[in-house]
């Protein structure tokens, strides 16, 4: 087998989206997929499928969302730094609507709107300055993250529509962080969503996006590979008070393809050092970045092990920088070199975060049909 590899289990997936479905369908939520957590074609392919909408941070994923089957009309397009291209394939291509950031977006979209002739429906994304509890680098809804309108750009924002003739503002986007487990910091949302629905209700809203952020369970990913979508939208359900008429939308990336992907790869050597022992692999922070970028613990399995000798640890790969480290001080079946090794959790923020850093090759992926996560070594 060709190491590094993405293993990805379409049933497991199926299972997940089956899942996600049916509980937002108990609210008549709607969903778009998150597509920078995997933008993977057949697994794009196999969510569109399903029914889903996308939600789009570049054009580049607007188009990989087109191709692999998704409505124009079911996809939403964030990002503070849209450029006038992609701002102009957006609206050429009649996407569902545009998450304004900043006043000088919105006067951007007018102006492209007004040369296009098309007029453009846009959402206000909010910074609610609420902390979603999680890693600083995946948390956006405070005042210290570049996401978002703030109270006081919202009020120059709305004071200004009346003079922007080529935008339809529709309603409210927000988006707090990123693997989220505490759902305490979504009652909070839903709270201050409430409140500015209330505030602003004059300005005809019609649409509600909140967001993603719903983690999985990197610990334990055998006993939960599915996370509790019906806790997550019951609490939304039980918060929320806002008029029936507003649509209610949400952005499930990592919840949806987390789970479904393993990164399997190969023992180079084997190597003691003075204080720690390493298992030195050829993967590297180019195929997973998530350990090097957020200090993220991911399980480690090695596959098909029969030994009954354990020792611990340092999982390191071949990338020339110390950060380039999977794990520290784990125990595990003792090693030898050829030995597949298959880090958990890895469908999320791998192979769409992928690089060929040190001219390292692109990665492949290979597809299973399992009713269980079933690591395959051959």
């Amino acid at each position: 087998m060709e190491t590094p590899v993405y293993q990805y289990n379409l049933n497991l997936l199926e299972e997940t989206l089956a899942s996600a479905q049916t509980e937002a369908n108990r609210y008549n939520y709607i969903l778009h997929y998150a597509v920078k957590a995997n933008n993977n074609h057949t697994i794009l392919e196999t969510i569109a499928k399903r029914g889903f909408g996308a939600d789009c941070v570049s054009g580049n994923e607007i188009a990989a969302a087109i191709n692999a089957g998704f409505p124009p009309q079911s996809i939403v397009f964030a990002g503070v730094g849209k450029t006038e291209s992609e701002i102009e394939f957006a609206i050429d291509k009649g996407i569902a609507c545009i998450h304004v950031e900043s006043i000088e977006e919105l006067q951007q979209i007018n102006k492209i709107s007004a040369r296009l002739d098309k007029t453009a429906t846009i959402a206000l994304r909010l910074n609610p300055n609420l902390d979603a509890g999680t890693h600083q680098h995946i948390t956006t809804g405070t005042n210290r993250n570049k996401f978002g309108l703030s109270n006081r750009e919202l009020i120059q924002v709305v004071d200004s529509l009346p003079s922007l003739q080529w935008v339809k503002v529709i309603g409210f986007h927000f988006h707090i962080g990123s693997q989220i487990l505490d759902l305490k910091r979504f009652v909070q949302l839903a709270h201050h969503a409430n409140g500015i629905v209330k505030q602003y209700g004059h300005l005809d809203i019609s649409y509600l996006n909140l967001g993603g952020g719903l983690g999985i369970d990197y610990e334990n990913p055998n006993d939960n590979p599915i996370p509790s979508f019906a806790e997550y939208f019951l609490t939304f359900y039980r918060n929320l008070r806002v008029p029936r008429n507003i649509s209610i939308h949400f952005e499930p990336g990592r919840s949806l393809v987390g789970q479904c992907g393993n990164l399997l790869t190969r023992v180079l050597y084997v190597k003691q050092g003075d204080e720690r022992k390493f298992a030195i692999v050829d993967a590297g922070m180019n195929n997973l970045i998530r350990p090097a970028l957020y200090q993220a613990k991911h399980k480690i399995e090695v596959v098909n092990s029969h030994s009954l000798t354990f020792e611990m640890y340092d999982v390191v790969g071949p990338i020339c920088e110390s950060s380039d480290t999977f794990a520290t001080s784990i125990e595990l079946p003792s090693l030898k070199q050829g030995d597949i090794i298959a880090i958990r959790s890895a469908g999320a923020y791998g192979e769409s975060m992928s690089s060929n850093y040190n001219l390292r090759q692109y990665t492949p992926c290979v597809f299973v049909n399992q009713k269980k996560l079933v690591l395959a070594a051959n």
